[in-house]
């Protein structure tokens, strides 16, 4: 009797001690963001990472608008955990080579160059995926736009997912519904979705995304502007595909509301761009962020950090990678 009774005790303390490790593994993998994440494990973490990304920014501007987009369509897929800077390999298939990404999504180098600088500070701490967040930060600072405080402590996932890639990331060519959907679905709402658009005020876009919208001679298009745009994007398919064309004509290396002044005059690069502007339920907010440049930025920005928070891997999920593009030995 003593010793079933033993026995019993054994038994409930082995399983208050498995519930307890649950709890804690629990919390370990929900833990927050949080701005002081490196505070005391690596805290030059924030300007180590800042040097190169301002470097090659100043080599090449467009670069400002590659960083941003890099953070966007990472988060977009899988949640924000770096998956998009892994290289194909056997056990990783690229979100590199999906549709949306392959031979558009740049910057990489730029980012290799930030962990490599941050591993020389702290080695095995600051995870890509952050770096990637702070990267647009830096990015959209250095050419004009908001600033923000970035929330750190994410993780590195250990795969990719070129199917969701394909599945998940807007479209050049995506109606106003469906880009609701797409940002809807990642907790974002039209106002953020119009927000984060406005980061085309910079950057560039290959002829072959905007081709049918300038030939089109529809009604959402300036006739003046189309014709500006055929000059170096021929209709011919395949002819000049790669030619890239700048978002933002009028100021195209500075973050400003100008992106949104071209919608009102159906001046939109991409479908899906001009869409936004087109008789629909989020007419009102690009006239807003025409009229005004601080409402836009302080949106942006508050757009942005919500993004950084999609599903990101923290606690005991996910690994710190030491080299962005291949997962560890």
């Amino acid at each position: 009797m003593v010793t079933v009774f033993r026995n019993s005790l054994s038994c409930q303390a082995n399983r208050v001690a498995a519930v307890v490790m649950l709890l804690l593994l629990s919390s370990a993998c929900q833990a927050k963001l949080s701005s002081t994440f490196y505070e005391k494990s690596c805290p030059n973490a924030l300007s180590t990472i800042r040097k190169p990304i301002r470097m090659a920014i100043a080599r090449e501007r467009r670069m400002a608008a590659s960083l941003i987009r890099l953070h966007f369509h990472d988060c977009f897929v899988q949640g924000c955990d770096a998956s998009i800077l892994l290289d194909n390999s056997p056990s990783v298939p690229s979100e590199k080579l999906a549709p949306p990404n392959n031979h558009s999504v740049r910057g990489f180098e730029v980012i290799d160059q930030a962990k490599s600088a941050v591993e020389k500070v702290c080695p095995g701490v600051v995870s890509c995926a952050d770096i990637l967040a702070v990267a647009a930060r830096d990015a959209s600072v250095y050419v004009g736009g908001p600033s923000w405080t970035v929330k750190l402590g994410r993780r590195d996932s250990t795969t990719a997912s070129p199917c969701l890639a394909c599945s998940d990331l807007p479209r050049p060519n995506d109606s106003l519904k469906r880009l609701i959907s797409r940002f809807r679905a990642k907790g974002l709402s039209a106002r953020d979705m119009v927000a984060l658009s406005g980061a085309h005020t910079i950057g560039q876009a290959q002829c072959f995304t905007f081709q049918e919208r300038i030939y089109s001679n529809g009604s959402n298009i300036d006739a003046g502007f189309a014709s500006k745009r055929r000059l170096r994007c021929p209709a011919t398919p395949g002819d000049g595909k790669s030619n890239l064309a700048a978002l933002d004509l009028v100021t195209p290396n500075s973050f400003d509301n100008n992106y949104f002044k071209n919608l009102l005059q159906k001046k939109g690069l991409l479908q899906s761009d001009q869409v936004l502007f087109s008789g629909g339920s989020t007419d009102d907010i690009v006239s807003e962020y025409s009229r005004n440049p601080c409402t836009f930025k302080s949106d942006f920005a508050t757009a942005m950090i919500k993004m950084g928070n999609i599903k990101p891997p923290t606690g005991s999920a996910g690994i710190i990678r030491k080299i962005c593009s291949q997962v560890n030995n």
